[in-house]
């Protein structure tokens, strides 16, 4: 006896759509050019591999059942999947990857992001895109161990490693913020290292998954709340739980309101130089994907709106 695997092609499934249109099954033996006598057969060998009667014989009409209306209304849903696969697939031979991985620094504008990859999916391409939110050297970990495709954020050594291409995003300023309700808010100028070590530092964990990672601006002893993002961190600085270095992007509108007041140190401004970079080799072997994405990096306005463009919250 034959299983539901065998019966339920795409085909039988075309054809129980045929009967259901048509309305009866001589009238659908005719549009399919059968004799009524096959195209019942068939329609016996799918209830008896089911177990279940599609069509109600007690009429001349071709009347579903509801165990019938509802292989229909699935059946449906599966022959469109189908087409939907087969499109895929051939978008795919035409050189898109099936999914690409970006490693993202919490850095980087996220409103630009989803802009970015609302350009992207407006291609209709057969690409999944999937974004990893990393910082400090878990982005160029990310990139390396072959988790991400191209990373975004990087800091200044990705160039050095082998196989991995890079080129500059921007430079980032950073200036050191508290809440105005912060005890620092109202101390002179310019706050000195032994001032600041004496007050909460808010810090954004390093996602690298080996090695201890990455801090700046730390003093030893220093008390330290430790985020996931920059984002985090910003909220923190904001509610007045410590003080620390923010991009000046990121930080400006927040100045400019009020929220956070910005404080000259003894030591020089922070500037940090951070870059975008990938794996693979020359352009005509690059899958069609990380050519749009480079093609985007490209721009000077798109990559500063990568490094400036945050949205307030």
């Amino acid at each position: 006896m034959q299983t539901p695997r065998d019966v339920l092609t795409p085909d039988a499934l075309s054809m129980l759509q045929s009967i259901a249109k048509a309305g009866s099954f001589a009238a659908a033996a005719r549009e399919m050019g059968m004799v009524p006598s096959a195209l019942t057969y068939r329609v016996r060998q799918i209830e008896d591999a089911l177990d279940v009667l599609l069509f109600d014989r007690s009429s001349r009409q071709a009347r579903m059942t509801e165990a019938g209306a509802e292989l229909l209304r699935e059946g449906g849903r599966l022959l469109n999947e189908i087409d939907a696969v087969a499109n895929r697939v051939k978008r795919v031979a035409t050189g898109w990857e099936s999914q690409f991985t970006i490693a993202v620094d919490t850095i980087i504008s996220k409103t630009t992001m989803m802009e970015l990859c609302e350009a992207f999916y407006a291609l209709s391409p057969p690409t999944q895109i999937r974004l990893r939110d990393e910082t400090l050297s878990g982005v160029m970990e990310a990139l390396t161990s072959g988790q991400a495709d191209l990373a975004i954020g990087a800091g200044p050594d990705s160039s050095t490693l082998g196989g991995v291409h890079s080129k500059p995003l921007g430079s980032v300023h950073f200036v050191y913020a508290v809440a105005p309700h912060h005890p620092l808010a109202n101390a002179p100028e310019p706050l000195s290292d032994e001032l600041i070590q004496k007050h909460r530092a808010v810090a954004v964990a390093d996602s690298v998954q080996r090695g201890g990672g990455l801090t700046f601006g730390i003093f030893s002893g220093q008390e330290v709340f430790t985020v996931a993002s920059m984002k985090d961190k910003l909220e923190a600085q904001l509610r007045g739980l410590g003080g620390g270095n923010l991009p000046s992007g990121m930080a400006s509108r927040y100045v400019e309101t009020g929220r956070l007041v910005v404080k000259k140190t003894e030591r020089a401004k922070r500037m940090v130089t951070v870059h975008y970079a990938w794996r693979g080799g020359q352009t005509k072997t690059q899958g069609r994907a990380m050519q749009w994405w480079l093609a985007q990096l490209e721009s000077a306005t798109t990559r500063t709106a990568l490094l400036e463009n945050h949205a307030s919250y």
